[in-house]
Order: C-alpha cells, then structure tokens, then sequence
C-alpha cells in the first residue's frame, strides 16, 4: 500500500523484499517470506521536509521504519525548551519503545528532508515479531542499539571538555553513519547552525565560528549543503580534548 503525501518523489523502492539496502540495516536484515509478509502488512508513506510524523505525547499507535530520508528526534520541556536527541537514519526504527509498552511517543519525530517511511499499526507489528522470531530479535537489537547512541550522546556532552571537541564529535557521527564503512565522510548537511549547536550543547554563534576555524584549518571541506570531513584522525585528536 502507498500514501503520497504532498512532496518530491522520493528515491526508494515500496517493497521491502526489493530493497537493495537491507542487509546495511538492522531491521529489516530478514528473511524472504518476513519480508514479504512486512510488505503486506506495512504502508509506505512519504513526507515532505520539515514535517511531523509524529508528536511528543501522542498515543503510539504504529511503528514507523525509516526507508530513506533523515529524521530529526526531540523532545521538549513544559516551559517549551527543545532538545534534539538524535537524528535519525534510513534503516532506523521509530517509536518502537513506546509501541512495545503501550504508552505514548517519547519525542517529536520531524523530517529534515523528502523522506518514506514504512508504517505498522501497533497490532499487526506485535503479531509480526510473535509470528517472525527473527524480526523479534532484530526488534531487541534495535532497542539495545538506541540505547548504546544515548550513552554515546550523553559521554559526549559530559565528557567533551571544549566546544571545537563537541561539534567535532557530532559531525563525526554524522560522517560515519553516511560513509556507512567507506573510507570518504561526504553527507548532506541538513541541519542548521542552531540544531547543530542543540545536538552539541553549544550556541548558535559558536557553532558557526567553528565551523569556519574547521575549514580553514582543512578539517572539513563545504560546498553547498555538502560536507566532507577531510580529516578524521584530526578531527578525533579534538573529540578527546
């Protein structure tokens, strides 16, 4: 089943049987007859940028893969404070920890650009994991892997003594996950100075100073929305200052 939402047309096969990436994603790394049965079960959904998929609060009501696209998760405060938590990657699943316990969504999931995304309604996802024990096991490792970023987040805004070794870390997570095992660290940058400098701990202002200094000094290289971390032994030396 498809759902075009008002938006680009978004570069991604709709079957998850078909797809040429699953076996870099953790989710949907199953086999044939889960696939298809996912493919039957699932609607592929596509959303323009700057949307929600859904809000902090709201009843979870369905699971939601991410298929291709990038997805910014926050949460915000009762005085309105908003604090980016991750973002999100193709193969990543959303809202599986509020499915699985019968409670509400955690955190705003937003698109920072075109995405699609595979959506489970919380009763058809429970009956796949209970039919597809494989899809059960993945599930777990997806959770044990949101869990493992946190802690990565977290050392890295406890533990990161300069402002230079902060965005350095942020950027370079980034890096890794586009290069997906490859040796450039090329993305599009789609978040701005000021998410940038929420996911870092950092303001605004100082994030794009620094990024000017990681420039010149040829950490990074910059061209439109592209990014290249020309550096990366450099760029750790700072993640450890």
């Amino acid at each position: 089943m498809l759902i075009d939402m008002p938006a680009p047309p978004v570069p991604s096969t709709d079957s998850c049987k078909d797809c040429t990436l699953r076996g870099l994603r953790m989710f949907c790394n199953l086999r044939d007859d889960a696939l298809q049965h996912l493919d039957q079960i699932g609607v592929q959904v596509r959303y323009p940028a700057r949307v929600n998929i859904y809000r902090q609060g709201e009843r979870a009501r369905a699971l939601h893969v991410l298929c291709s696209g990038h997805v910014k998760l926050s949460t915000t405060s009762r005085e309105g404070k908003t604090m980016i938590l991750k973002i999100a990657w193709p193969g990543d699943v959303l809202g599986l920890s509020a499915v699985l316990s019968q409670s509400d969504y955690e955190v705003t999931a937003e698109t920072l650009e075109p995405c699609q995304v595979k959506t489970l309604r919380r009763e058809e996802f429970l009956a796949f994991i209970d039919k597809f024990s494989e899809a059960g096991r993945h599930s777990l490792e997806s959770m044990a892997n949101e869990y493992q970023s946190a802690f990565r987040d977290a050392r890295r805004l406890s533990l990161a003594t300069s402002a230079a070794g902060r965005l350095a870390n942020v950027l370079l997570d980034l890096g890794r996950n586009a290069a997906c095992g490859k040796t450039e660290m090329r993305f599009t940058m789609a978040l701005t100075h000021e998410e940038l400098g929420n996911l870092a701990g950092l303001s605004r202002e100082t994030v794009t100073r620094l990024l000017g200094k990681f420039q010149r000094e040829g950490l990074i290289r910059i061209k439109g929305s592209s990014m290249t971390i020309a550096d990366a032994h450099r760029f750790d030396t700072l993640t450890e200052a």
